[in-house]
């Protein structure tokens, strides 16, 4: 895991998710026109970073093209996915990605070891990974043993521990559109932590896969 960043940089970087998951936390609170307001104005930031990270593929103008159409599908998959889902199934999802990158975070820190895929993000570790799946189990199994279901806490857990590993896709995706971009970052919108994409790039994947979930009956 790359070291922690320095204290003034955490800071502001705190500051920045504090202010984001209050923005998020009362839209979801609020529902309606005020989510999908909200869902809108997130998907056009994406989707325009998205352009900006595909305008500097090294390939030619139709093969761009074809980006910038599977990122409106992608996106606005995702966004639709978002709104199609019940308010629980929302918040346990935003849960679920959170709890994958606190616990990747403190694994990954702490315990370090072997990189997943350096050449793509050279941060990430398998360690990082046990972390995030732990952090998401345990998040699904205690929400499943408060809603009085005690016969699918396990179920719950390795549903939170799978959605972990789809968010982490999600994320080496976004990385790897990063990589073949050149760029650090998807954009500079949000101090400390880059553009909008970088901070929903493993919730996109993870809320298309959770409405097919939920479709199923899986997810509340």
């Amino acid at each position: 895991m790359a070291n922690s960043p320095p204290r003034s940089d955490l800071a502001v970087r705190t500051g920045s998710a504090i202010v984001l998951l209050v923005a998020a936390g009362l839209a979801l609170w609020a529902e309606g026109a005020v989510l999908m307001m909200l869902v809108l104005l997130v998907s056009a930031l994406v989707l325009w970073e998205w352009r900006g990270l595909v305008r500097r593929f090294p390939d030619g103008a139709v093969a761009r093209l074809l980006w910038l159409l599977f990122g409106v599908i992608y996106i606005g998959g995702a966004a639709l996915a978002l709104l199609s889902l019940g308010s629980a199934a929302r918040w346990m999802l935003i849960g679920i990605v959170i709890a994958t990158d606190v616990g990747a975070y403190f694994a990954g820190r702490t315990i370090g070891g072997p990189k997943i895929a350096p050449a793509i993000s050279p941060s990430k570790t398998w360690a990082g990974l046990g972390g995030g799946m732990l952090a998401s189990a345990l998040l699904m199994a205690g929400v499943a043993s408060m809603s009085l279901q005690p016969g699918f806490i396990l179920l719950s857990a390795l549903l939170g521990a799978a959605i972990a590993v789809v968010a982490q896709v999600g994320d080496f995706f976004e990385s790897w559109m990063k990589r073949r971009a050149g760029v650090k970052d998807s954009g500079n919108l949000i101090p400390g932590h880059g553009g909008m994409f970088d901070r929903v790039d493993g919730l996109l994947l993870a809320v298309i896969v959770g409405a097919l979930v939920s479709a199923g009956g899986m997810l509340g």
